[in-house]
């Protein structure tokens, strides 16, 4: 390399060269778009029904050395949109980009020329491809898209690539990587038995099977457990409201495209067939937000300035539609449950309300295993030029921000602000867990609300006998459930500490005359409180610590002869390879300590 180059304009440039490579190798492709991303680029082809195996990106990764060994350079030309057109002629993606812009009212495209390839693109790009890393990019997996994103459109193959400015980055990565997919939550879910997404029960909908439920179901104790001593409340809402209720809180206007379609209710199939229109009063929509529901709560009474603050709390389960090629595993859901609370108080008391909501976040991220110095957070701020797109005047703005500010800063939190950030009903705070392998991972959020208030009129008798609009703080920790047990999955590898783990102790019977045995020491252990499941399988006992060891058991107590007739174990610790001795009574307590203290 004889420049240096900002690693997004390495990764854009790298881009290009992949589509010279394969348009080398594939002479009758299409082109889609290949942007920089995160880590690397990526690059959209239509094959002409010709697929592509793994063996495929060698060869492109070959003939794109090669390109850049040949020192091909970046011109930029800016050209009018006929001419483009005419570049283009055989390339239906790129005129569809060329009219979209057209459309637009520009005249003028810009397109980059490398050899004999040409993009349409506005850049930037290296001047060289010797500026190139020759040994610091590497393809690395092949996908699916839809062209724009858009699920009616034609399914194009896209390729990617991790680009770094070294080739010790780019290694770096790429054992990261190797790790990572070691930890994906979707291939440990399947090898723990913990969930699974069946398209015919529906796409985005988790089933939960006995031991992720298991795991699920301690989490959410120890969140209502916390809850209930951190001063709050809990409510209740339905998975469906009218239609009315999410036209007023603004959801069907500003959410409608992530929201199921309304469902009709008391109207005949002769109705239907007739045409006649559905009464709108009988419009139901499953809930996007539990938000509007707890407003409804409130609004049931009145109330005075001494019963704030008010923090309502619900684990609630609510549905938005998420694209099917957007779907992922835990991390991206069509139905998935909030740990939503919603404190609504007077504006002398935001500042310690706020404080307190950082230490309930730092509390219960330290409980799972992360520090708040591994979490960094991010200050969603107005748009201080563009005003009218957001509701509240600019004085609850001003001080909703600053105080955020202050807050953030009080708390020494590593945080960042964002211009322009802010949802358009109020600032917000982000909060985003780095996992083990230096991910981040969007969990807690904690945000002002102007909108609900305004709209659904709420308010509170203050010490003067005058109504008084309160502040509303929306509050999530987990942010769903489902995405931070994915969270937890890959963090731990599946390997759960002892009292998350759903199964925390597991016996093998070393043959049938201990069955009886093992089985009243499996309710001895569940009395207590312990998790524990026995193998009566007709196997080697061999097998049956392989396949314990597989499922990551917290411990696994070998039961023979010696055992059933004593009041001592043989238990063996996950990743150990041989048992240690110890008494019943002991190993009891052992666990019971490791569950209280959360280990």
């Amino acid at each position: 390399m004889n420049k240096r180059y900002d690693i997004e304009v390495i990764r854009h440039s790298l881009a290009h060269i992949m589509a010279a490579a394969v348009k080398s190798i594939y002479p009758a492709a299409k082109f889609g778009m290949g942007p920089a991303i995160e880590n690397g680029f990526y690059y959209d082809f239509d094959l002409g029904g010709q697929t592509l195996a793994p063996d495929n990106l060698k060869e492109i990764e070959i003939k794109m050395k090669k390109i850049i060994g040949g020192g091909v350079t970046f011109e930029r030309k800016e050209i009018g949109v006929d001419e483009a057109k005419k570049i283009f002629a055989d390339q239906p993606y790129k005129l569809e980009i060329i009219s979209d812009l057209e459309n637009k009212g520009e005249q003028k495209v810009s397109v980059y020329q490398s050899g004999d390839f040409y993009d349409l693109c506005r850049g930037l790009h290296v001047e060289s491809a010797k500026d190139l890393p020759i040994d610091g990019f590497k393809l690395t997996k092949i996908a699916g898209a839809y062209w724009k994103g858009g699920e009616k459109n034609k399914m194009l193959t896209r390729v990617y690539g991790a680009a770094f400015a070294s080739k010790k980055e780019l290694d770096d990565y790429l054992i990261n990587l190797e790790e990572a997919e070691k930890r994906d939550h979707r291939k440990l879910g399947k090898e723990l038995d913990l969930f699974h997404i069946d398209e015919d029960a529906g796409l985005g909908l988790v089933l939960w099977h006995p031991k992720g439920a298991m795991l699920w179901r301690v989490i959410e104790d120890f969140w209502y457990d916390a809850h209930l001593k951190g001063g709050y409340d809990l409510v209740r809402s339905p998975h469906i409201g009218n239609r009315r209720l999410w036209e007023k809180s603004g959801h069907w206007g500003f959410f409608s495209g992530s929201m199921y379609p309304a469902m009709e209710v008391g109207q005949s199939l002769e109705d239907l067939q007739a045409g006649k229109k559905p009464d709108e009063s009988e419009q139901y929509l499953l809930k996007p937000m539990n938000c509007p529901f707890h407003v409804r709560i409130y609004k049931n009474n009145l109330h005075s300035y001494r019963e704030l603050p008010m923090r309502w709390a619900e684990c609630g389960t609510v549905y938005r539609y998420e694209k099917k090629g957007e779907l992922s595993g835990l991390t991206r859901v069509r139905g998935f449950t909030q740990d939503d609370a919603h404190i609504i108080c007077r504006k002398d008391q935001v500042r310690d309300e706020l404080k307190k909501v950082i230490d309930f976040i730092a509390f219960m991220y330290k409980s799972f295993g992360f520090e708040m110095d591994k979490v960094n957070v991010y200050l969603s701020l107005r748009d201080p030029i563009n005003k009218e797109h957001y509701a509240g005047d600019d004085e609850g703005w001003e001080f909703t921000e600053n105080i955020l500010r202050e807050v953030a800063v009080e708390k020494k939190l590593n945080f960042k602000e964002e211009l322009g950030e802010a949802a358009f009903y109020g600032p917000k705070l982000d909060f985003k867990i780095k996992d083990v392998l230096g991910r981040e991972w969007q969990c807690s959020t904690l945000q002002f609300d102007f909108n609900l208030p305004e709209r659904f009129d709420m308010s509170f008798v203050n010490q003067k006998g005058e109504q008084e609009k309160p502040y509303m703080l929306h509050r999530a920790l987990f942010g769903s459930f489902e995405r931070f047990i994915g969270l937890l999955i890959e963090h731990y590898a599946g390997a759960f500490p002892v009292w998350l783990s759903p199964v925390q102790a597991k016996i093998l019977s070393v043959g049938e005359a201990h069955v009886d045995f093992c089985q009243n020491l499996a309710d001895e252990f569940r009395q207590a409180g312990i998790r524990t499941e026995v193998d009566f399988a007709d196997e080697t006992l061999g097998n049956k610590i392989r396949k314990a060891a597989g499922e990551k058991i917290s411990y696994v107590l070998v039961v023979g002869d010696k055992e059933a007739q004593s009041d001592m174990l043989a238990v063996r610790d996950r990743g150990s390879k041989s048992a240690r001795q110890i008494s019943k009574a002991d190993f009891i307590a052992e666990v019971l300590a490791k569950i209280k203290n959360r280990d």
